[in-house]
């Protein structure tokens, strides 16, 4: 025998966390000072003009450095390009009933990096 069906509910609730926890994933909060698109420019920069006169051994290091940089841009900007209210209300709106029927509990939500007011707003509790 099949499995049942999902309703329409179902299938909203999983689009709405998946595309939620996909785009946490996607910026992910790392302790510390967050750094900016503007702050990498900065050490770009940085590294380029010091290029220019540069011993051939630290020249390749700063190469590294520009390459490396320019990656954490590019993330950046497209990190910076997600709309996380719009995912995190659809979040909050279907989070409780998708964790109450998977069983997920707050400490699996806060370990896959939902924030605690998240999931207040949720109406998920610490103590599931």
């Amino acid at each position: 025998m099949g499995r049942p069906k999902m309703t329409n509910s179902e299938k909203a609730e999983i689009a709405a966390v998946r595309e939620y926890l996909k785009a946490l994933d996607q910026s992910p909060a790392r302790p510390g000072r967050r750094r900016t698109p503007d702050v990498v420019r900065r050490q770009l920069a940085s590294v380029v003009a010091e290029m220019d006169g540069a011993t051939v051994t630290r020249r390749l290091s700063l190469v590294q450095q520009r390459i490396d940089l320019k990656a954490e841009l590019e993330t950046l900007e497209q990190t910076n390009s997600i709309d996380l209210s719009d995912l995190e209300a659809g979040f909050v709106d279907h989070a409780a009933s998708y964790g109450r029927r998977l069983n997920i509990s707050y400490s699996a939500w806060r370990e896959i990096g939902v924030s605690a007011a998240t999931l207040k707003a949720a109406g998920i509790p610490r103590s599931t």
